[in-house]
């Protein structure tokens, strides 16, 4: 009895002696703070924790619907187009030479001539500008401008053709080319090569060269007008269509027509009567 009296007091001294340790150590001054911040930045780990579990969510789900065709692709893609700027359509602007310039119904009557291609009898007006390369090499046509190619044609006359779509209504045109490297449907980048210049029976005396032209809404403009400029300064622009790309007669063209006639006119009156002085010798004799 004695030893179990003993354990019983030893039992209740050790829990007394607990109960006030414990006491003591809530009646400091730093526990409770302490016990605060700790609870504090638990509950700020878990809504940090929450938060970038549902951004890591919603960052899949977009990626998981940005997929090729989405509209929300496209404007995207017009405004890198709209950025660029048109350039020279060889791979080195520095070596090229404007051999035909394009015809300016508002230009100078001299430049208006020069700018003149003589085809089938008939003077033309040029709806772009003929490049060529110095000593008349062989050299790459390549994009002015990103864009769609729309048009790949052979043409014997022109020298085949390719044409780029860049922006609604908005097209480049390469004529005289040859070995050909893309095909219509096909995204194709600036300064990307497309076929490599040739030769045309509607400019011979161009040589080995590209004809290059800038439409819009089916009008020619003037392609010297718009390199290092972006597609949007044409995009902006209005035209008019007062001026049409049709076999124009300037005062010089007569004259040189006139020239050509009487060149004609004078050999035929040569065989004319030269047959007509052969007859009578041969009647007198």
């Amino acid at each position: 009895m004695i030893a179990e009296v003993m354990k019983m007091r030893e039992e209740e001294n050790k829990r007394s002696s607990q109960s006030s340790s414990v006491k003591r150590f809530f009646k400091k001054r730093w526990v409770f703070p302490a016990i605060y911040i700790a609870s504090a930045a638990l509950i700020l780990t878990a809504v940090l924790w929450y938060q970038s579990s549902n951004s890591a969510t919603d960052k899949y789900d977009y990626k998981s619907t940005d997929i090729a065709g989405k509209k929300n692709q496209e404007p995207a893609i017009e405004v890198s187009k709209t950025l660029e700027d048109f350039k020279m359509p060889v791979e080195n602007a520095d070596a090229a030479v404007v051999k035909t310039k394009f015809y300016d119904f508002n230009g100078k009557a001299e430049d208006q001539e020069a700018a003149l291609v003589f085809y089938n009898n008939t003077y033309q007006p040029n709806t772009g500008i003929d490049v060529t390369i110095k000593d008349d090499e062989a050299f790459n046509v390549v994009a002015a401008l990103s864009g769609t190619v729309t048009r790949v044609e052979e043409d014997a006359v022109l020298g085949n053709v390719i044409e780029l779509e860049h922006d609604k209504g908005i097209v480049t045109q390469y004529q005289s080319v040859k070995d050909i490297k893309i095909k219509v449907g096909q995204e194709v980048k600036q300064g990307q090569v497309l076929a490599t210049a040739g030769q045309s029976l509607f400019n011979e005396k161009a040589g080995t060269h590209v004809h290059f032209e800038i439409r819009k809404d089916g009008i020619a403009v003037n392609p010297t007008n718009y390199f290092n400029k972006s597609l949007s300064t044409l995009q902006e622009e209005k035209l008019s269509n007062d001026k049409a790309s049709e076999s124009v007669e300037t005062p010089q063209m007569k004259e040189k027509e006139q020239m050509i006639d009487e060149s004609g006119n004078s050999s035929d009156e040569e065989n004319i009567n030269g047959e007509s002085s052969e007859s009578t010798e041969n009647t007198n004799s």
